[in-house]
C-alpha cells in the first residue's frame, strides 16, 4: 500500500525564538511522509535565517519567503506549494504532539472522512495546562452535525491547526471563491464553517495532542484593535444569514452572533464600534427571534444596549467573582 503524503502548512512572522522547537516537533512526528512547507511572511528578526538553516539541512522542509502580507496570504502562499495528499496547518509558535499526524491520517482513512481533528491543550508559560477536552471519545460527523458541533463550541474548536483535510476538499473549496480573505480574527472559523459542509464526513477524536503555546506578544495577547472587534462580528453575521434555512444552526448562529455584539457594546476602547453594537442588538429586539433567546441572554442583551453603564459594572463584578478576566492571561 502506497503510504499518503502530508503537507504541513506553517505562516511565520517574527518568531525568530519559537520556530525551531515548532520544526523540531513536525521532524519528530511518527509518522514519516510530511513535507513541511513555511512561509516566512516578511520577518525583521532571524525567522526567515532560522528556517533557511532548517531547509538546508531537512529536506522535508520548504521555505518560503515574501513581504509581509498577513497569516492567511502566509497560508495560501504555502499552499500553492502543497503536493500532499493531505493538508495540515500548524502555527509556528505551537508544538504538535508526536503521535498528531499519525493518528489524525489513520483516522481519517479508517473513517473515510474528508476532515480528521482532534482535541488541543493550552500551555502557559508558567506551566499551567487547560486542556480542550481529552474526553477520549470518538464522534463521527456528516457536514451538518459537524458545523452544528463546531457553532456549538462544546468540544469542537474552530482552529484549522488540529484538524487534517482531504487535499480534493481545500481544492474545491479554494475553487468556490467563497472564502472573505480580508479576515483576519476568527477567520478558522469561517474557513471551517465553509469547509465542513463540503466535506462528506469528519471525525473527531477528542484527545489533546496539539499543543497551542501561549505567550507574551502573540497575536492573540497584543492589545486590541478595531479589526479583532469587527472581525469576529463580521464572521458571525456572515454565519447568522446564511444559516437562515437551516433552524438548528441559525438557533446556535444566532445565539453567537448575539454574544460577540455584546461583547463589542460592552468595550470601552472604541466607542464607535460600541454604539454600533447597540444599535445591532436595539434592532434585534424589535424582531419575533429575540423572544426565542434564553432568558439571561434577553437580559444581557437589554443591559448592554440600554442599560450599557449598569451592564458594565454588573459584567465587571462577575468577571472578578469567577476569574474569567485573568483566563487567558500570560503572565
Amino acid at each position: 500500500m502506497v503510504m499518503k503524503k502530508i503537507s504541513v502548512v506553517i505562516p511565520a512572522y517574527n518568531i525568530e525564538s519559537y520556530l525551531g522547537r515548532c520544526l523540531d516537533s513536525l521532524l519528530a512526528q511518527s509518522y514519516p511522509d510530511l513535507e513541511i512547507i513555511v512561509t516566512d511572511d516578511g520577518s525583521t528578526d532571524g525567522t526567515g535565517a532560522l528556517l533557511d538553516r532548517y531547509a538546508a539541512e531537512y529536506p522535508k522542509i520548504i521555505a518560503i519567503h515574501q513581504k509581509n502580507g498577513g497569516v492567511t496570504a502566509a497560508r495560501l502562499a504555502a499552499l500553492k506549494r502543497a503536493k500532499g495528499d493531505y493538508i495540515g496547518f500548524v502555527d509556528g509558535d505551537d508544538l504538535v504532539d508526536r503521535e498528531m499526524f499519525q493518528t489524525l491520517i489513520a483516522d481519517a482513512e479508517a473513517y473515510d472522512a474528508d476532515i480528521a481533528h482532534c482535541g488541543y491543550q493550552m500551555v502557559f508559560p508558567d506551566g499551567r495546562i487547560d486542556h480542550y477536552y481529552g474526553t477520549g471519545r470518538v464522534v463521527a460527523q456528516n457536514g451538518e452535525t459537524a458545523v452544528e458541533d463546531l457553532l456549538r463550541g462544546d468540544f469542537v474548536e474552530p482552529g484549522l491547526c488540529n484538524k487534517l483535510y482531504r487535499r480534493e476538499l481545500i481544492e474545491r473549496f479554494l475553487a468556490e471563491k467563497r472564502m472573505d480573505w480580508t479576515i483576519r480574527i476568527n477567520e478558522d472559523l469561517l474557513m471551517n464553517f465553509l469547509l465542513f459542509p463540503m466535506s462528506g464526513k469528519a471525525v473527531f477524536r477528542d484527545e489533546c495532542l496539539y499543543h497551542y503555546m501561549r505567550r507574551k506578544g502573540s497575536a492573540c495577547s497584543a492589545e486590541v484593535q478595531p479589526y479583532k472587534l469587527l472581525d469576529p462580528q463580521r464572521v458571525m453575521h456572515r454565519i447568522y444569514a446564511e444559516t437562515q434555512d437551516k433552524e438548528r444552526l441559525h438557533r446556535v448562529a444566532y445565539m453567537r452572533y448575539v454574544r460577540v455584539l455584546i461583547g463589542n457594546a460592552a468595550q470601552r476602547a472604541y466607542p464607535e464600534i460600541s454604539g454600533q453594537a447597540r444599535a445591532e442588538l436595539k434592532r434585534m429586539q424589535c424582531e419575533q427571534e429575540w423572544k426565542q433567546l434564553p432568558r439571561k441572554e434577553r437580559c444581557m442583551v437589554f443591559g448592554a444596549s440600554k442599560l450599557l453603564p449598569l451592564y458594565r459594572v454588573v459584567r465587571w463584578c462577575y468577571d472578578r467573582g469567577t476569574g474569567n478576566y485573568r483566563k487567558y492571561d500570560v503572565e
